[in-house]
């Protein structure tokens, strides 16, 4: 969706510079024009050559050629891009881009842009959590820029935390995806993800293998179709990207049903992915359990039924999805649970494949309709899977005539 899109790659004087030039080429290649901008101190990390010669245009970073004395217009330059991307994105840059100091091409041709701005910090650790910083990336998101958030890794100063520069092939995609006619705008979505922690004492619980990331990335795309997400997950490390999604963070089968409950009646659509614990020990000590005798009985009572509750609570212009993971007759318990929990889909996991099921990268689902049909896919990163699911249910939410 990048195609004749006029890209500004705004770059600023920090050791990732270097992955501008790779954000540029892949620009480039998918088919946008990119004009790039550059403050002095950027040319110290990287050289206007590399950058002109991967774009193919002009690099701008003064307000007149000293070659030659042409002027080099901002006005103009942010009336031409269809988005403006700063990349990466400097503490400095950011003070001055948050309070007006125009003193750079960069800041003048920002302030002149009347296009979407993207921003991609990159700095140490401490200095992206100090207020100052937090302060002006917050003025600059209440502008209505665009965030791009920093990764968490190692930096260039040793220490390890979040700063790293988003990469470029994930800042291309955010783009795309911007520019991407949306097709779940106006639409409110409850999604549940990762593992359910059922307290045995203060220290112990029983829980499942679940890593949340089929959540999360069902939440992301959602989001990059213009949906309002409502994030439901339990202990999981993961953390959503997308603006458009609301995190809440739960342990237990309880909490998990109180804020699906509280969100479901104002949800169009509800996704149900999270490996909720069907069990809970009836009672809770108090202490930690010391190791006395040679067995030990826990006694156990069920969780509430998050995706049967809900399903008796459903109104007929809702749609909720569940999902199953089996590991014996898949296809009857599947479809068990969607007729029995009143589901108008559920996605199959199955563990006898190979790279399916928890903690992998991949999936390889079926999904069952309320009709009945039934549609195969084959092994995919979860991203993939996420998006045949979201695509499954946008034909499913097409009003009918």
């Amino acid at each position: 969706m990048l195609t004749q899109k006029k890209i500004i790659v705004a770059v600023t004087g920090s050791i990732a510079a270097y992955k501008a030039a790779l954000l540029v080429r892949l620009l480039v290649k998918s088919g946008a024009e990119v004009k790039v901008v550059m403050t002095e101190d950027a040319k110290a990390f990287i050289t206007p050559l590399t950058v002109g010669t991967l774009s193919k245009n002009e690099v701008y970073s003064t307000f007149a050629s000293q070659e030659n004395g042409t002027w080099h217009n901002h006005v103009e330059l942010g009336l031409w891009a269809d988005a403006f991307v700063v990349v990466p994105a400097t503490a400095h840059t950011l003070a001055k881009m948050a309070n007006g100091i125009c003193d750079n091409l960069l800041v003048a041709t920002y302030l002149s842009a009347r296009c979407p701005v993207f921003f991609a910090p990159a700095m140490d650790v401490d200095m992206v959590q100090h207020p100052s910083t937090q302060k002006n990336i917050q003025t600059l998101v209440s502008f209505g820029n665009h965030l791009i958030n920093p990764s968490h890794g190692e930096l260039a100063s040793g220490l390890v935390g979040e700063g790293r520069l988003a990469e470029p092939e994930e800042i291309t995609e955010i783009l795309e995806n911007y520019f991407t006619p949306k097709r779940l705008t106006g639409k409110t979505i409850l999604v549940t993800a990762g593992p359910t922690y059922e307290a045995i004492d203060p220290v112990r619980f029983i829980g499942n293998y679940s890593s949340g990331k089929m959540g999360f990335a069902l939440a992301e795309v959602l989001a990059t179709e213009g949906a309002t997400v409502h994030l439901v997950s339990g202990p999981t490390h993961l953390h959503p990207k997308h603006t458009n999604i609301v995190l809440h963070r739960v342990n237990n089968a309880a909490n998990m049903f109180a804020l699906c409950e509280k969100h479901f009646t104002q949800s169009d659509i509800t996704i149900l992915a999270a490996a909720v614990a069907d069990y809970k020990p009836e009672t809770v000590a108090e202490q930690k359990i010391k190791k006395k005798e040679e067995q030990f009985s826990l006694q156990l009572t069920k969780t509430i039924d998050i995706a049967a509750t809900l399903g008796k609570q459903k109104r007929n212009d809702q749609i909720i999805v569940g999902f199953a993971l089996e590991t014996e007759n898949e296809e009857a318990n599947a479809l068990n649970k969607l007729e029995s929990k009143n589901l108008d889909m559920i996605v199959l996991n199955s563990l006898q494949e190979t790279g399916a099921g928890f903690g992998h990268e991949t999936n390889k689902i079926t999904i069952y309709l309320k009709n009945r049909n039934k549609i195969k896919f084959e092994l995919k990163n979860k991203k993939e899977v996420a998006r045949d699911i979201v695509q499954t249910i946008v034909e499913l939410a097409k009003p009918s005539h």
